[in-house]
């Protein structure tokens, strides 16, 4: 699902409702007040590699994580990453979303939509359109993190934000070349995340 084309985002769908995705494909974030960030084309082709079988326990029952995809270099640093963080703090945080293509992130944005009464602009605060989401760049790659407890964050961001995890994050994943994308109170409008971290390859380690 996360490598979706938009050739197979559209077969099923009807003239009426592909015009109305173009439309929402159309929205510049930049008039919408939030998530203003415009990603060109990856520079160079890029070799993705599938996240290997991830599971929790949520509920207290197991849960087997959908499949992610990261490109070689960014699994490479999110493996170390983790390989310190279990060792200096006996846990790890899984990925619960890695890399979306273009058409995945329009489908999330049409699911998250009418959770936001179907205005394009307060869904945009939570859910990038296509082309402007840091998921769908590899050179700026985002992976929202869950623990393994299953806390994601995403209904409590403060019940991520209280995780010994995500305070580990907070003072060693630059090391790694991963940094805070949506702090509180950030100047792009978007909600807080505390879950979601980009890669930078030109961190300075």
């Amino acid at each position: 699902m996360n490598l979706l084309t938009f050739e197979e985002l559209y077969a099923p769908l009807s003239a009426r409702q592909k015009n109305l995705l173009e439309e929402i494909r159309k929205q510049d974030p930049r008039q919408l007040g939030a998530t203003a960030h415009v990603f060109g084309p990856p520079r160079q082709e890029v070799h993705f590699v599938k996240v290997p079988d991830q599971n929790i326990q949520k509920n207290d029952s197991p849960l087997r994580l959908p499949k992610q995809y990261l490109s070689q270099e960014v699994y490479e640093a999110y493996q170390e990453m983790m390989e310190t963080m279990k060792k200096e703090l006996g846990r790890v945080l899984y990925v619960d979303s890695g890399y979306r293509s273009p058409a995945y992130q329009l489908y999330l944005f049409l699911y998250y939509l009418p959770k936001h009464h179907y205005s394009v602009r307060e869904a945009n605060r939570f859910v990038a359109l296509p082309g402007h989401s840091e998921h769908g760049a590899p050179e700026h790659q985002a992976i929202d993190f869950i623990n393994e407890e299953g806390i994601n964050g995403e209904d409590n961001p403060e019940a991520f934000e209280a995780l010994p995890e995500y305070r580990w994050l907070t003072q060693h994943a630059k090391t790694y070349g991963f940094f805070l994308s949506y702090p509180r109170d950030n100047p792009w409008g978007t909600s807080f995340e505390p879950w979601h971290w980009h890669y930078e390859r030109d961190h300075g380690r």
